[in-house]
C-alpha cells in the first residue's frame, strides 16, 4: 500500500506539473482511499477486483491528458513558458477522487485482513510493511528505475495476493495493460528517470534541449552557443588564475565550462540531481567534468554550505530553479532552503575578501527580483547590483554584491514594497504574501466536499466513527508531526531524497518501537503520557533551529533525532494505547487516517505562520484528543477473539 502511494505521487508528478507543485493533493487522495477502504472493511463485497480497472484507468487518463505548465495562479510563482492541459481546479480533484478510488479498493483487501488479528498485532505487521514498502521503493529511486519497474512491483503484488475469488483483480489482459502502458513510457526516445524527475532530452541544432517533468529546464551546447549572461559573474574576478569559484545548480555542466573558459584556478560543482550531471558528463561537448579543476558535489547546496570551512572569491547561484517538491510536503522545494537569510549569510561568511556572490535566474517577476535584492541587502548591508535582460522574451536578472562594482549601469528595483525576504522558518520564496494562494483554498475545499461524500457513500454511516473522535484529532496531529519532522531534517540535512527517505524510514521505525512498548510493558498513565508529549513539543518548539544548525555534523543528527523522533515515539504509546482498547480496530484505523487526510489539509497553513507555529497546532490537536479521549483511559483491551467481529457491519 505504502509502494503505491509512494508510486502515485511520484508518477502523476512527472505528467501532470500541478502536481510536481502540490504533490499534497495526490498525499491526501491517499489518505482518504486509505480510510474509505478501512471503514468499508465490513461491506461484503471485495473491492480490490476492480482496482486494476481503476488503476488502468488513471494511469491512461494522466498520460492522455497531461499537463505542461508553469504559471497557472497570480499568487504562486513558477517558472517556464506556455501552459497547456485541463485547468488546475478541474484536474486536481479528478486526480484526488481517482486516487483516493484505487487506494481504497486496495486497502479494503487490507483492511479485512486487518480485522481477523488483534488491534496492536494488526498495527504492527501494517507498520512492517509500511516499512519493506519505503525502502523498496527508495531501492529503486537510487537505481533511477523507470516507471515500468514500479508498475511491475504493483501488478505482480495484486496478482499473487488477491485471492482467485476476487474475480477480475487477477485479469492478465488488464495487468497486462498497466505493464505495456508504463514500458510505452519507460522506453521511449530520450526518457529517463532521476531520483526526483521524469527527464526528456531533445536534440536541437547545436544545442540538446533538458526538459524535466514537462517544463523545459536546461540546455545542453558548447558555451558558445549560449546566452552572454553566463558570462557575466566572472567580471568581478581580478585575477582568474588564482580564484576559486563555486558554481550552485551546476546542471549539465554549462556555468561549470563558463568558469573553465575564463581560466579559474579551481570550480566545486553543486547539483542535487545525479542523474543531470551525467547527462553533462555524456553530451556537455565541453567536457567541463572532466576537467581535473573541477570538484562535483552531488548534495544538496545548503547542506554543503553548512559543512564546507573552504573560502571563495566568487560564488554563482546558477538559474538553482528545481521545479519540483520535497515529496509529501505542500510547499517545501528542492532549493527553498537556498534563497533564506540565513542560508544568504552561510554564502557571505564563504566568501573570502573582496569576493563576490552572483545570483541569476529567468525571475519573471519584479516583486520576486526585489525580494531577493532586499535580502541581500539585509545580509549584507549594501545594495546589489541588479542588471535586468530580455533573454528569450522573458525577464532575466543578474544580481551581484560584494567584492568591487563591475558597471555603473545598475537598475533600480523598488525595495520599499518588496516582500519580506525569506527565512528558514518560512522558506515559500515563490508566494509572495503571507496567505494561502487562492488555487490552494479553492481546490481544498472542492477536495473537502468530495471527502465527505465519499466517506458518506463508501464508508457509511459517520456515527461509527463517533467513538473514536480522539483518534481522528491524533492523526491529524501526527500528520503536522510528520511534516514538520521532514522539513526539520531537510534544513539540517539537505533536501536530497534520501534524506527525505530516511526520515520516512525513522518516522516507521518510532512508530514500530512504540508498538514494541505497548505489546510488551504496561504504559504509563494516558495523562502522564501526553503530559510527557506536551512536554517534548515545548522542547522541540524552543529550541531555535539556527543553534542546530551550529553544531557539528554528529551532535547535530544526535540533538535533531532527538528532538524530533521523542514527540512521535510518545505520540504513538498514546495511539498504541488507545488503539489496543479499540473493539472495531478497522473503523477506529479508518477514523485515525481521515484524521490524517484533515492534518495534510492544515498543513497549508504554514503558507501563513511558518513551520515552527505547526509545533503549536500539533499541541491543540493531541490536546483536543486527550479531552475527546478521557472517557475510554480505563477501558480494558477486548478478548482478541472478539477482534474478528469487526468485520461486520456496525
Amino acid at each position: 500500500m505504502l509502494f503505491l502511494e509512494l508510486a502515485l505521487i511520484r508518477w502523476t508528478g512527472e505528467s501532470i506539473v500541478y502536481l510536481s507543485f502540490f504533490a499534497n493533493f495526490v498525499l491526501l487522495g491517499t489518505f482518504l482511499g486509505i480510510g474509505v477502504g478501512f471503514l468499508a472493511a465490513g461491506k461484503e463485497s471485495d473491492w480490490i477486483r476492480y482496482a486494476p480497472a481503476t488503476l488502468l484507468g488513471l494511469i491512461s487518463f494522466v498520460l492522455v491528458f497531461p499537463v505542461t505548465v508553469n504559471r497557472i495562479n497570480d499568487d504562486v510563482l513558477f517558472f517556464g513558458v506556455g501552459t497547456s492541459g485541463v485547468p488546475p481546479w478541474v484536474l486536481l480533484p479528478v486526480i484526488f477522487v481517482w486516487v483516493a478510488a484505487v487506494m481504497a479498493m486496495v486497502t479494503q483487501a487490507l483492511a479485512k485482513a486487518f480485522g481477523r488479528f488483534p488491534p496492536l498485532e494488526a498495527y504492527r505487521l501494517d507498520i512492517l510493511g509500511s516499512i519493506a514498502g519505503i525502502s523498496a521503493f527508495s531501492v529503486l529511486s537510487f537505481l533511477h528505475s523507470p516507471p515500468l519497474v514500479w508498475g511491475a512491483v504493483v501488478v505482480v503484488a495484486l496478482f499473487l495476493l488477491t485471492p482467485p475469488t476476487a474475480g477480475s483483480a487477477r485479469n492478465p489482459i488488464l495487468l497486462a495493460g498497466i505493464v505495456v502502458i508504463l514500458g510505452a513510457q519507460s522506453f521511449a526516445p530520450g526518457e529517463s528517470w532521476s531520483p526526483y524527475y521524469r527527464i526528456s532530452t531533445l536534440e536541437l541544432t547545436n544545442l540538446t534541449q533538458v526538459t524535466v517533468n514537462g517544463i523545459p529546464h536546461q540546455t545542453i551546447g558548447s558555451i558558445e552557443n549560449q546566452l552572454g549572461f553566463y558570462q557575466l559573474p566572472y567580471r568581478h574576478l581580478d585575477d582568474p588564475a588564482s580564484s576559486d569559484v563555486l558554481v550552485i545548480g551546476a546542471g549539465n555542466g554549462v556555468d561549470v565550462a563558463s568558469a573553465l573558459s575564463h581560466g579559474v584556478r579551481s570550480v566545486d560543482a553543486i547539483e542535487i540531481d545525479p542523474r543531470l550531471y551525467e547527462l553533462g558528463v555524456q553530451l556537455n561537448p565541453d567536457r567541463p567534468y572532466q576537467d581535473s579543476r573541477v570538484n562535483v558535489v552531488i548534495d544538496d547546496a545548503r547542506a554543503y554550505l553548512e559543512r564546507t570551512e573552504k573560502k571563495y572569491d566568487l560564488i554563482v547561484f546558477a538559474l538553482p530553479d528545481s521545479l519540483t517538491l520535497v515529496a509529501g510536503q505542500s510547499a517545501l522545494r528542492l532549493e527553498s532552503y537556498l534563497f533564506t537569510t540565513e542560508a544568504i549569510t552561510s554564502a557571505r561568511d564563504h566568501l573570502g575578501d573582496d569576493g563576490t556572490l552572483v545570483m541569476y535566474n529567468f525571475y519573471r517577476e519584479e516583486w520576486l527580483v526585489a525580494r531577493l535584492a532586499r535580502s541581500l541587502v539585509e545580509v549584507f548591508e549594501t545594495e546589489p547590483c541588479i542588471e535586468l535582460q530580455d533573454d528569450l522574451g522573458v525577464n532575466m536578472a543578474v544580481l551581484s554584491v560584494g567584492g568591487r562594482r563591475v558597471t555603473d549601469e545598475c537598475d533600480v528595483v523598488d525595495l520599499a514594497t518588496a516582500p519580506d525576504p525569506i527565512t528558514d522558518d518560512y522558506p515559500f520564496l515563490y508566494v509572495r504574501e503571507r496567505s494561502i494562494p487562492s488555487l490552494y483554498t479553492i481546490t481544498i475545499g472542492l477536495i473537502l466536499i468530495l471527502s465527505m461524500i465519499a466517506v458518506r457513500t463508501a464508508g457509511g454511516s459517520l456515527r461509527q466513527s463517533r467513538p473514536y473522535l480522539d483518534l481522528f484529532f491524533m492523526g491529524a496531529a501526527f500528520l503536522l508531526l510528520e511534516t514538520k519532522s521532514i522539513v526539520q531534517f531537510a534544513l539540517l540535512f539537505g533536501t536530497t531524497w534520501t534524506v527525505n527517505a530516511l526520515v520516512f524510514a525513522g518516522i516507521l521505525l518510532s512508530v514500530f518501537a512504540a508498538v514494541e512498548v505497548a505489546r510488551a510493558r504496561r504504559l504509563p498513565s494516558p495523562q502522564l503520557l501526553y503530559t510527557a508529549l506536551l512536554a517534548a513539543l515545548a522542547v522541540a518548539w524552543l529550541v531555535p533551529q539556527r543553534a542546530l544548525l551550529e553544531l557539528g555534523i554528529a551532535p547535530r543528527f544526535a540533538t535533531a533525532v532527538l528532538l524530533t523522533f521523542t514527540p512521535i515515539f510518545i505520540a504513538n504509546l498514546i495511539f498504541a494505547q488507545r488503539f489496543k482498547a479499540t473493539s472495531s480496530s478497522t473503523i477506529a484505523f479508518g477514523t485515525n487516517l481521515l484524521g490524517g487526510m484533515v492534518g495534510g489539509v492544515l498543513e497549508y497553513a504554514s503558507l501563513v505562520t511558518g513551520f515552527r507555529a505547526l509545533l503549536i497546532v500539533v499541541g491543540v490537536l493531541y490536546t483536543a484528543a486527550y479531552f475527546l479521549g478521557r472517557q475510554h483511559f480505563d477501558t480494558e483491551p477486548p478478548p482478541a477473539e472478539e477482534t474478528a467481529r469487526v468485520l461486520t457491519p456496525a
